[in-house]
């Protein structure tokens, strides 16, 4: 499988959501061992209105990446509402126009996502954000992409690329947000940032591979 149709998007999307709503305590644990521990709450709100207000509308991924984007950037608090917004949002405007996506499109929205964040965040690779899982699964797909891989390896590999992301952050010192105040502290716990962006991909790597199917 070669591409996925942009009007399947739903499946994805809801089961984004599911997946967040799974991990509301868990992410909360995370954040509250060097945060304030409302970021499992905060965007388990945020994708809970998605799904109040979308599930029985019909929508592609690109118009429910840019609706979630919307409601993440303006109706929850914590930092991370603009931080995922703005990357959504970013995703789905580079791939709006787009009836089949291909493994190259979908590795052009997730650097257009990724770009999006830099461009409010000044943050990079090594420095204990979710930047630390987003970027590698940017590669991982681009570079699945330049392999001529199918979507299932491309997939596959993204969700690799993220749980590791994910887990380097464990030996990270913050340099961002409120975590940034511990210093050496900070070290030898995951990211909450990092954290939900993995969860978040590899529900979007599982769903576009169910529709693709």
């Amino acid at each position: 499988m070669s591409t996925f149709k942009n009007a399947d998007g739903k499946k994805v999307l809801l089961k984004m959501v599911k997946a967040i709503q799974d991990n509301k305590a868990y992410l909360g644990e995370v954040d509250g061992l060097i945060g304030d521990g409302d970021h499992g709450m905060n965007m388990n709100k945020g994708f809970s209105v998605f799904e109040s207000r979308f599930a029985d509308k019909e929508f592609s991924f690109t118009e429910g990446l840019e609706e979630l984007g919307m409601i993440l950037l303006n109706e929850i608090g914590g930092s991370m509402g603009p931080i995922y917004g703005t990357i959504l949002m970013e995703m789905a405007e580079a791939g709006e126009d787009l009836e089949e996506i291909s493994l190259t499109d979908f590795g052009n929205m997730l650097s257009a996502g990724l770009t999006g964040l830099c461009g409010i965040v000044d943050a990079k690779v090594g420095d204990k954000t979710l930047v630390d899982a987003l970027s590698p699964a940017a590669d991982a797909i681009k570079a699945a992409a330049a392999e001529g891989k199918d979507y299932k390896e491309a997939l596959s590999a993204m969700k690799k690329a993220a749980a590791e992301g994910r887990d380097s952050t464990k030996d990270m010192v913050a340099k961002f947000g409120r975590s940034s105040r511990l210093g050496e502290r900070s070290r030898g716990v995951l990211d909450a940032g990092a954290t939900s962006c993995s969860i978040i991909l590899t529900a979007m790597a599982d769903g576009i591979e169910e529709v693709s199917a």
